[in-house]
């Protein structure tokens, strides 16, 4: 099985891993390349010489179809990284948090590929208006930064998907092939994954925050922010659960999130996860997740297309 994902990225199985700062670098990406996917090497932590290592990496790691995600919030100067992406020789960017038109036709000049983030139908019309070659339609219950007043990707995905030509990607709530195949159901040509990736087993972060992925129910996460900006859905610990009460989270220095995605000290920073983790429940490699996901989604695609025809 084949869709718009798999032929434009020249992938063979529809998963985009999510750009997570400081975890999305050569050890994952290369790992979701390699088991037939697209891996993502982030730049939201800001440390372009370490990103530009990484890349390296990626390089010596796979030979297969890769990209980077450029974090529009986190971006000091436009034409830097446009121009920075461009020289590493990066084929395909997600762009986030920000406005499309600032940087889809700068990279569309130099012939990058350009999905933009959306988590709202407004957002989606806005970023074909700014000429990308596809939309990440992100539903409120996905895990790291969101919308407080999104909707659900149940929701947002048919919504979007009919009111657009460029193909949709959703993230949020996917973890595996029945999840996958809703998604093409309501008209994505595949999913982004983050808490799945996270909690892999050649993620980096520390095997405490894995675990409390793996033990969470679907009820253990909460969205910091609800008011203030930007907001977060992350895992319920006494810290966080006390910033919700506050009302505005402080995030973290960099110490302190250092501390909790690579020493498992949980309540140092904010653990990320979406509401999926309630169905995951161990960790796995990136290649059995990928695998059994695609060949959990096109069995039930196929079974229910034979009852559509009986």
């Amino acid at each position: 099985m084949q869709t718009k994902i798999t032929n434009l990225l020249q992938i063979e199985i529809p998963v985009i891993q999510a750009p997570m700062g400081y975890i999305a670098r050569a050890q994952l990406a290369s790992a979701v390349s390699n088991a037939g996917g697209l891996g993502i090497i982030e730049t939201s932590s800001g440390d372009l010489e370490a990103i530009k290592e990484e890349i390296v990496k990626m390089r010596d790691l796979t030979d297969k179809t890769w990209g980077v995600n450029i974090a529009q919030m986190f971006v000091k100067d436009p034409v830097e990284i446009v121009e920075f992406v461009h020289k590493q020789g990066v084929e395909f960017v997600t762009t986030s948090a920000g406005d499309p038109s600032v940087l889809t036709s700068s990279l569309k000049e130099v012939g990058i590929i350009v999905f933009h983030v959306v988590p709202t139908l407004r957002a989606a019309l806005k970023a074909v208006a700014a000429g990308v070659d596809g939309l990440v339609v992100e539903g409120v219950e996905g895990g790291g930064f969101k919308n407080p007043d999104g909707a659900s990707s149940i929701v947002l995905t048919p919504l979007i998907a009919s009111a657009v030509e460029v193909p949709v990607v959703v993230a949020g709530g996917v973890s595996d092939g029945r999840s996958m195949a809703a998604a093409i159901a309501l008209g994505a040509e595949g999913v982004q994954m983050g808490t799945s990736m996270l909690s892999s087993k050649e993620s980096p972060v520390h095997d405490n925050w894995k675990q409390a992925i793996c033990d969470a129910q679907e009820t253990d996460t909460l969205i910091l922010n609800r008011v203030g900006r930007p907001g977060f859905r992350v895992l319920k610990t006494e810290n966080t659960v006390e910033q919700e009460k506050g009302g505005t989270a402080q995030f973290p220095g960099i110490e302190k999130v250092l501390e909790l995605y690579f020493e498992g000290d949980m309540e140092a920073g904010f653990p990320f996860s979406g509401q999926v983790a309630g169905r995951i429940n161990k960790i796995q490699p990136v290649a059995k997740i990928l695998e059994e996901a695609w060949t959990e989604c096109q069995a039930i695609l196929k079974e229910l297309g034979q009852r559509a025809s009986q």
